[in-house]
């Protein structure tokens, strides 16, 4: 799933069989912070447990409460750019995905413990799903007395609409798994106008008997549903209000808060949601009286405030940015400070991706991938504290991440194999030696933007940069037509499975505006391979997965891998209950409270 400068990814493992995970080098680390007390791999190991999918007692609400919690006050939120979205079918970046963990309510929901584990709960359903025919049938029922914000009760047939919107075409930057298991890639033919008219998805497709009861009929076996359903995409949109493309700018909240104001890229008001039960939801809290998103706060700014701790700064937290490279050694070391922190290995991988429209000679994807330098790239990110060298397109909190796969020398040059790009480009002419690379208008892209230009440029490429707005990023190079060569992209799995690699970023089916194949990667041999794994039980899919994996990155080369990320944020003193959430790799919005 995308994060915010890369894809979000959902930090669990689906219960599958786990393999070890095998430590890698970490990065240099760039700031004089003595002792590296960064994220080593091993400690993904966490996100390799499996999920335990729970019944109706332990999706009961209230949620557990936070120790030392408090009602009351207002929680200021430092966010650089935009939110991307707000409507839930357009929700797969990590900042829209925060937000949607106060605002929005889906069929199920992520429960963790702190220590790493995770389960699926229902959350507006009673349980985490009731499995029937070889997983092909799932049934979920609804809770009674949850309302949306204006106080009407949540039925199955907000729940139709809510799934058949998806096939609509002004829905085109969220997940797609649900609508295609239901209805095939080209999933949209189904449904033309997204349930908006009189023709609704057949009930042999989608069923919904009753006002309380939802049940979904697939083709072949899906175990996965009850983690897909609780992604921020699948998020429940109430019939009656849906605004069509307007939603995006003014949703309806079913969760604890609701937007009070909003002024695009300046300011957003969450405010409670007094239709929010909290006796029907195992997840979420309602402890302070709202947030204050303030847009436009570099991740430098951020730190310094919170590292000051002056005013409004004790009573705020970072949404989806961490702690700026250059002041991490204000921060590690320095125990008033470092206590104000919360860690995590997240399941991102970056990398450097070539359009295949445009970069269609191989020798110079390969030339670029041995030239680009993971250090210095991993530097501008924090170094330890921000990644690790990545070796391959895999992440560690993969089942089976085998940290030796290493077909670029990416772990013995991480800096850049010069000799080798320059050996490869020898023969290119000067015409496919110009590449023209879009870059977020962040802080962060600015500093990726430096590291891909020296590094390209030291062995003979011609790099022309493009700014895009950090807000829109993703959109502007999914489109098909878009005019760049090359970008970074990131991206972790949506569940404990390489399939949720392989399938949204590399299958051919996915070539499309708003799709996540951003490389336009369309081969024969990689769809082979795909069709193969998803009719194979676990364990043998595995192996599957990682045949594609080596064709894909030896054969094709889409994209070059650049780092592994992990999360490092601060928070003000006055800030209770902050922890790392595993599911979300940010800090756990949801039971947030404010000391005094």
């Amino acid at each position: 799933m995308k994060s915010f400068t890369s894809r979000r990814a959902r930090g669990i493992l689906v219960a599958i069989a786990a393999g070890s995970l095998a430590l890698t080098g970490c990065s240099e680390n760039t700031g004089n912070t003595g002792k590296d007390k960064s994220e080593k791999q091993d400690k993904a190991k966490e996100q390799q447990q499996g999920v335990a999918y729970l019944d109706a007692e332990a999706s009961a609400g209230p949620a557990e409460e936070v120790p030392g919690a408090k009602p009351g006050g207002t929680i200021t939120v430092y966010q650089e750019s935009a939110l991307s979205h707000m409507d839930p079918g357009q929700i797969y970046v990590s900042d829209a995905g925060q937000f949607a963990n106060l605002v929005f309510r889906g069929l199920t929901n992520f429960e963790e413990d702190g220590k790493g584990g995770v389960a699926v709960v229902g959350d507006l359903a009673t349980d985490s799903g009731k499995a029937s025919n070889d997983n092909k049938t799932w049934t979920f029922t609804l809770k009674d007395g949850v309302k949306d914000e204006n106080g009407n009760e949540i039925t199955s047939a907000d729940v139709r609409h809510s799934v058949e919107r998806l096939y609509a075409e002004f829905i085109f930057d969220g997940p797609t798994y649900l609508q295609t298991w239901l209805s095939g890639p080209d999933y949209r033919k189904a449904l033309p106008d997204g349930g908006f008219g009189k023709k609704h998805l057949p009930d042999s497709v989608l069923e919904t008997p009753d006002d309380k009861t939802i049940v979904f009929h697939f083709d072949t076996p899906r175990p996965d549903l009850p983690m897909t359903l609780a992604m921020p995409g699948y998020s429940i949109v109430p019939e009656e209000t849906d605004t069509k493309e307007k939603y995006d700018t003014a949703p309806v909240s079913l969760g604890p808060y609701k937007i009070a104001e909003f002024k695009a890229g300046k300011t957003l008001k969450l405010v409670k949601n007094e239709n929010w039960d909290p006796k029907t939801d195992s997840v979420r809290h309602q402890y302070v009286d709202g947030f204050d998103f303030q847009f436009g706060i570099t991740e430098s700014s951020q730190t310094k405030r919170l590292i000051s701790d002056q005013g409004d700064a004790k009573n705020a937290i970072q949404f989806t940015g961490s702690v700026d490279a250059t002041q991490i050694q204000d921060v590690i070391g320095n125990q008033p400070v470092e206590s104000r922190t919360i860690k995590g290995y997240q399941p991102y991988v970056m990398q450097l991706t070539f359009n295949l429209d445009r970069v269609k000679n191989k020798a110079v994807r390969d030339a670029a991938t041995y030239a680009v330098n993971s250090k210095s790239l991993i530097a501008g990110e924090g170094g330890a504290y921000g990644g690790d060298v990545a070796p391959n397109l895999f992440a560690p909190t993969l089942p089976g991440y085998d940290a030796k796969y290493d077909p670029y020398g990416r772990l013995t040059t991480p800096a850049g194999n010069i000799e080798k790009a320059k050996e490869l480009l020898a023969d290119v002419p000067a015409a496919e030696k110009k590449l023209v690379f879009a870059y977020a208008n962040s802080e962060a892209g600015q500093k990726r933007k430096v590291a891909i230009e020296d590094a390209l440029g030291k062995v003979g490429f011609d790099v022309v940069s493009k700014e895009i707005d950090a807000a829109s990023y993703y959109e502007q190079i999914g489109k098909l037509a878009n005019p760049y060569d090359i970008y970074i992209t990131g991206w972790g799995q949506d569940w404990p499975s390489a399939g949720t690699v392989v399938t949204p970023i590399y299958d051919g089916d996915q070539v499309a505006d708003g799709a996540s194949n951003y490389s336009h990667i369309n081969d024969p041999k990689v769809q082979e391979l795909i069709k193969k794994a998803l009719t194979e039980q676990p364990e043998q899919a595995a192996k599957t997965w990682e045949e594609a994996h080596k064709y894909i990155l030896e054969e094709v080369n889409p994209a070059a891998p650049l780092w592994y990320t992990k999360q490092l944020q601060l928070y003000g003193s006055n800030i209770g209950g902050a922890r790392y959430s595993t599911e979300s790799s940010y800090m756990d919005v949801t039971r947030l409270f404010l000391k005094s």
